[in-house]
């Protein structure tokens, strides 16, 4: 099995939630992409919409984030956005 995903998901006030994923699902302004380890190393603007985390107890997790960035680099995935919440 890969190594997990490290993963924050980061509001401008507050971590919004952070710990092992499975995958991550994120839509950017160029489409949405997934994330899994081993991923090339990304940074890409998020468009308005949902991130949604596969937690590697097998949770799902969805947030909502606008108006960020998020940023994949040696199985660290982080998503910063201006405003961010968890939904589900």
């Amino acid at each position: 099995m890969a190594a997990p995903l490290n993963v924050s998901v980061v509001a401008a006030d507050q971590e919004i939630w952070s710990g092992e994923a499975s995958m991550v699902i994120a839509k950017t302004v160029e489409g949405e992409i997934g994330i899994l380890a081993g991923h090339e190393p990304l940074l890409a603007i998020l468009a308005a919409g949902e991130v949604r985390v596969n937690t590697t107890s097998g949770e799902r997790l969805v947030a909502r984030a606008d108006d960020g960035f998020l940023s994949v680099e040696n199985d660290t995935v982080t998503i910063v956005a201006r405003d961010a919440e968890l939904i589900k």
